[in-house]
């Protein structure tokens, strides 16, 4: 699998290709050792033959060579890679995991959203696509995808901010998100699925961040686990002074294109809307219940969903429970919808489960700083959800 790349600009093309860079030969910061799992190691369904082994300099497909660690997922690892070819510019290299769909439905949507969306207007806050291929693994191929590169997750800022984002911070964020997202809804038919602040990522203030990256990498390797089939870097901390002044929505390897209702289980875990824990069928208003939870989760400093079994199956009654004691009992009309509500609630519509450790507080209760107008994005029903496009048009977001 190989996408097509623009043609080079007549001045890429008069390039010539660089040579890569002569390995460090400095020592690593740290190495840790076997007992001490770092990174993609901590997964509980991390198979080393899945994941490609990166080497700090190796030149990936004849043309990009590895010169940081910039972060990993759940199926994959991104790196800062310089391109040999074409512009020489950095690019970001995520490297999947052998197999994972997920590779080939966010390679799917992007070249979607090319189709979509014309080159010379494609928005700043989506990320766009550059190229997709595959290398060799130890059970299989490896997708990797080229972007630019973008800095840290909302989720870092936030930690870096002490585990709370200031509203003066939040509010142009989300603003920006919430922009996006009605477009994506309204004019490209799109449901990320998948909207948390760990997807959503910031640009740089300027280029220099990444020199200045590659230096370090270069002068002081980063800290390491040598392991006798390969070798797990840790990514690199960025310093939130670095970050610019743009947020760009990532990952759309879990997305959905079409009008829907779409049936299917789908968001995070601690983010499941109403109607995917029910199996009802769900639209983009999905996207919506995720905004209100991802601005609680930033503005209080913690998950307003928590239980003691993260088993996604098992936690079903809990996040049921803990959606009742926030919101109330459910609609009738709502629960009509589904075949499902006899497993948790009698025929007046009453919880009739007690699952252990969940919290019971209101949503009223359990606020901090959450404004009035953020609650909106919570209702049992998606049709009272607002609209991507009204909540992005909301004074409450005016700083």
């Amino acid at each position: 699998m190989d996408s097509n790349e623009a043609p080079n600009s007549p001045a890429e093309s008069d390039r010539e290709d660089s040579p890569p860079r002569e390995l460090s030969t400095a020592e690593p910061k740290k190495v840790f050792g076997d007992e001490f799992l770092l990174e993609e190691e901590m997964h509980p369904w991390f198979k080393p033959e899945k994941w490609y082994p990166v080497r700090m300099g190796e030149v990936i497909d004849s043309r990009y060579q590895v010169l940081a660690k910039l972060g990993f997922g759940s199926v994959s690892t991104v790196w800062l890679c310089r391109d040999l070819r074409r512009s020489h510019k950095y690019v970001s290299l995520k490297i999947y995991y052998t197999g994972h769909p997920q590779a080939a439905k966010e390679v799917e949507v992007s070249r979607h959203l090319e189709s979509v969306i014309d080159e010379t207007t494609w928005p700043s806050c989506i990320r766009k696509l550059r190229r997709s291929f595959e290398i060799p693994g130890a059970v299989g191929p490896h997708v990797c995808l080229v972007y630019d590169p973008l800095l840290m997750s909302i989720e870092d800022v936030r930690l870096q901010a002490g585990g709370k984002l200031p509203t003066y911070i939040l509010k142009p964020f989300m603003g920006t998100v919430l922009s996006m997202l009605g477009g994506l809804h309204t004019n490209v038919q799109l449901i990320h699925t998948d909207l948390w602040a760990g997807n959503v990522l910031s640009s740089a203030e300027n280029e220099s961040v990444w020199d200045e990256i590659v230096e370090k990498e270069w002068t002081t390797p980063s800290p390491r686990k040598i392991r006798s089939d390969r070798t797990i870097y840790a990514s690199h901390t960025i310093g939130i002074q670095a970050l610019g002044d743009q947020v760009v929505i990532c990952d759309f390897g879990e997305a959905r294109v079409g009008d829907g209702p779409f049936i299917g289980d789908v968001m995070p875990d601690l983010y499941r809307a109403p109607e995917i824990i029910l199996y009802i069928p769900w639209t983009e208003k999905i996207d919506i219940w995720s905004v209100g939870l991802m601005t609680w989760d930033l503005l209080e400093g913690k998950h307003l969903f928590s239980y003691p079994n993260p088993g996604r199956e098992d936690s079903r009654g809990a996040h049921v429970a803990r959606i009742v004691s926030l919101l109330g009992k459910p609609p009738k009309d709502f629960l009509e919808r589904t075949t499902e509500a006899d497993e948790f609630f009698d025929e007046d519509g009453n919880l009739k489960i007690q699952p252990e450790g969940v919290e019971g507080g209101s949503l009223e209760e359990e606020e901090e700083v959450l404004e009035a107008d953020d609650k909106k994005k919570f209702f049992w029903r998606p049709e009272d959800r607002p609209t991507a496009e009204e909540l992005a048009n909301d004074p409450c977001l005016e700083v």
